[in-house]
């Protein structure tokens, strides 16, 4: 379906010039929501235990084996242009959640995809501990903008962007952001309100779309370290750093793009999966790299 020409349409019926819509669409990602209930036909699913090939062993950190997340069936996912996951197959996401936000290494998450046709058993589960409750899970499209595009929100402030920012206390790049989105946006509210309305979502679990700010930052933050200690940019004095780093996030907003994530829910721990475009496109799916965080009023 062409997901694209269906809000273009629908915006031009709104008025919205056809250049403004160009704009806002190369900032619009459409992600796939997952829940559970009877609201579809079921694409996965949620813990359970996995189908893995024939002679593969459970997935383990050492000898700590990782509970199955989820799992879904490439096949019946519906289909979003510019997401590269693989035609069919599965894709199966193991964490354990606690000991991943405790360690950084990402050795307590694998991501297993098995390609279509291969021989599978359910495998025999080495603990009971890490056997989820299992449900079904139905799939639905939902619309996605970067964080600096969202409306904020006064109960969840980690959308919140633009919080408390005067002008002279934005960075330079930020002040280039906010400038871009009163002159070549000023149909923002409209545009915004008009994606969420074609794919509204309450899904807690989710494939594609933009990676975590959080993620994003801690990726950004090791690769400007990682050029700077090799030379490839000069160091520069911690008050330019938010600067450099806010555009370069912005940059790898374009390079990596999540895999899968869980919404935040307070009081329980919430694990984003992310991998490159590229990597994604070749089912490299054991490069994507996971964090697991805990939020807490």
């Amino acid at each position: 379906m062409d997901h694209q020409g269906e809000f273009r349409r629908a915006a031009l019926e709104l008025g919205i010039p056809d250049d403004e819509i160009s704009r806002f669409s190369r900032h619009l990602r459409l992600s796939i929501g997952l829940f559970g209930g009877s609201g579809g036909s079921p694409v996965g699913q949620f813990g359970g235990l996995p189908r893995l090939p024939v002679g593969m062993k459970w997935p383990s950190a050492g000898d700590v084996p990782l509970p199955l997340l989820f799992s879904v069936d490439c096949a019946a996912l519906p289909r979003v242009d510019g997401f590269d996951l693989p035609a069919d197959g599965t894709l199966l996401f193991f964490v354990n959640q606690e000991r991943d936000h405790e360690d950084s290494s990402g050795r307590y998450a694998q991501v297993v995809y098995v390609p279509d046709g291969a021989e599978t058993a359910v495998a025999k589960s080495p603990d009971p501990v890490c056997v989820r409750e299992q449900f079904d899970v139905c799939a639905e499209l939902r619309a996605e903008l970067p964080l600096w595009l969202q409306e904020g929100d006064e109960d969840e402030d980690w959308h919140e962007y633009w919080e408390d920012l005067d002008w002279e206390d934005m960075s330079p790049f930020q002040q280039q952001l906010f400038r871009y989105m009163e002159h070549e946006l000023p149909h923002l509210d409209e545009l915004r309100a008009l994606a969420y309305d074609l794919w509204p979502s309450g899904a807690g679990l989710v494939i594609g779309g933009y990676v975590d700010d959080e993620v994003i930052n801690s990726i950004a933050e090791q690769t400007l370290a990682g050029r700077e200690k090799a030379g490839e940019i000069p160091t520069i004095p911690i008050a330019k750093w938010y600067s450099r780093l806010e555009k370069e996030k912005h940059r790898l907003e374009s390079e990596w793009i999540s895999l899968a994530s869980e919404v935040r829910v307070y009081e329980e721990y919430y694990t984003s999966f992310v991998i490159r475009h590229d990597d994604l496109a070749a089912a490299q799916v054991d490069k994507a790299l996971a964090m697991t965080n805990f939020e807490a009023p």
